[in-house]
């Protein structure tokens, strides 16, 4: 879903930081922002994951700023300790603000997981997909944003879809048995 430029800012966030100290949009104006909502037990956030790190890596040193947003689906994912330990397994470096209220989720009227939203330079909305897949589309606008900060970046060709290794075995139907 894209948003018309200049119709749609972004709230202020957060109390509890992981991997940074508290950052506020306002401080960020000037960058483009790419805020995710997940959770660490969620199998679908947790497959978009090599996608936000990776864009984490080749965008933030031209003007990308990745937050993700630990909302909760489970009372045991609320506890800071769980999630910093999720963090650490999944070698997420960027920032991340501790969701466990749902202030976040509610001020971007959020409805699932995972959900990523892009912020212009000025804190606008400008994108946002619910859901796994849109990567391309997702890239796409994040390098249309940081062209406007810059219009002379060099930007690296888009990410090519990382391919799931489905082995056989996966599939396999254990031998059944009785019970005699």
């Amino acid at each position: 879903m894209r948003v018309e430029k200049g119709q749609v800012r972004a709230p202020e966030i957060g109390r509890v930081w992981l991997n940074s100290p508290p950052l506020s949009f306002r401080q960020l104006r000037g960058r483009v922002v790419l805020v995710d909502f997940w959770d660490y037990t969620c199998v679908n956030c947790i497959r978009t994951l090599p996608y936000v790190k990776a864009w984490h890596e080749r965008y933030q040193e031209v003007g990308l700023t990745v937050i993700g947003v630990h909302t909760p689906e489970f009372t045991f994912a609320q506890y800071e300790s769980n999630v910093e330990r999720g963090v650490r397994e999944f070698g997420l470096t960027y920032p991340i603000v501790i969701d466990s209220n749902y202030e976040i989720w509610k001020a971007f009227a959020n409805r699932c997981w995972p959900s990523k939203y892009l912020l212009d330079k000025d804190g606008y909305l400008r994108f946002g997909h619910s859901g796994e897949g849109a990567y391309r589309e997702c890239e796409e606008v994040i390098q249309e944003l940081l062209r406007e900060i810059d219009p002379a970046v060099l930007l690296p060709e888009l990410l090519a879809p990382f391919a799931r290794k489905i082995t056989p075995e996966q599939f396999a139907i254990p031998p059944l048995r009785s019970c005699t």
